[in-house]
């Protein structure tokens, strides 16, 4: 994992966003501005550059495509390179239930603020399927035990 990634998810760069492109994207042209992994292309941008980044990619406003993913619950790689379909069956075969592309941004603790951001610096991650689900998860960084659906 490059520098960037890893300090996003350290909460080290709440000011950015995480963008991962799967294979179908032109990865040797986004790899010169962002991280190579296996399957796809992940970037780490700062906040305006990557969100209009993310809808010249997508052709979809990250805002509104994070509004739409919010309202179903599932299970992003803390990684940001991929995720379980909640649509998912058991008996279906897994390339039917790929991550097309996931939108991430944090947000600082703020204690004030109560809930789950009390505990600590909190990653909103969005993923879109291949099947057309777009699904949400969120966390607190570094911390596995605090339940942010209780905290809700």
């Amino acid at each position: 994992m490059d520098a960037p990634r890893r300090e996003f998810l350290a909460g080290e760069r709440t000011d950015d966003v995480v963008i991962y492109i799967a294979g179908d994207a032109d990865i040797d042209a986004l790899a010169g501005y962002g991280e190579a992994v296996d399957d796809g292309v992940v970037l780490v941008l700062p906040g305006d550059e990557g969100r209009a980044a993310f809808e010249n990619a997508t052709g979809i406003d990250p805002m509104s495509f994070a509004g739409t993913a919010m309202s179903t619950d599932g299970d992003v790689d803390r990684e940001l390179t991929g995720g379980d379909c909640p649509s998912a069956h058991p008996d279906e075969p897994a390339a039917d239930h790929a991550v097309e592309f996931l939108f991430a941004f944090a947000e600082e603790q703020n204690e004030e603020v109560g809930g789950v951001y009390e505990h600590g610096d909190v990653v909103h991650a969005y993923a879109a399927c291949s099947c057309g689900t777009a699904y949400s998860e969120r966390w607190v960084v570094g911390d596995e035990d605090v339940d942010v659906a209780a905290e809700e």
